[in-house]
């Protein structure tokens, strides 16, 4: 979705006008930043845009970690697809359960005393950002299609390299 699509379908939800006037914009600009920019004139560069800029150049994603924050949310950065062909759908699931159930070990230990300490909630939140990351490179060799020759159950030949999971 492109930036002036979300601000479109945010601007629905909330009057433009209010917008307009909390930030002290006018209300054609408003409804500017909600329009595809074009050679002809339509549309304005929008704060979202703009933000996009200001993280490329300064290349700093605690801006998008403090957003997050401030919106009581948590960024997790996705894996970069490192999906290639001959990776196999059942070792890959296998290590989504593995990294699942070494996250609820983690839990069970930290919670034995009936109390967690900021080192053991943050060696949890390390974990739990792990096996998102895990869930997502999964995710995305699905959507890539690596996954797709599942099925077939010939044997590798000799000059073929060894199915890989995705760690």
């Amino acid at each position: 979705m492109e930036s002036h699509e979300v601000l479109k379908d945010a601007f629905g939800k909330t009057s433009p006008k209010e917008i307009a006037s909390e930030l002290g914009v006018s209300l054609s600009l408003v409804y500017k930043w909600a329009q595809e920019q074009s050679e002809s004139g339509s549309g304005s560069r929008n704060p979202l845009d703009r933000l996009l800029e200001i993280i490329r150049l300064t290349q700093d994603l605690r801006l998008v970690d403090w957003i997050c924050e401030k919106n009581d949310g948590y960024f997790v950065r996705n894996p970069s697809s490192s999906c290639q062909q001959g990776f196999e759908v059942l070792p890959a699931t296998n290590e989504i359960v593995a990294q699942f159930s070494f996250l609820l070990t983690r839990i069970s230990q930290a919670a034995l005393d009936n109390s967690i300490t900021p080192d053991e909630a943050e060696e949890i939140r390390q974990q739990w950002d792990k096996l998102k990351c895990f869930g997502e490179g999964f995710v995305r060799c699905c959507e890539e299609g690596d996954f797709e020759k599942m099925a077939e159950t010939d044997q590798p030949k000799e000059e073929e390299q060894p199915r890989r999971t995705l760690y």
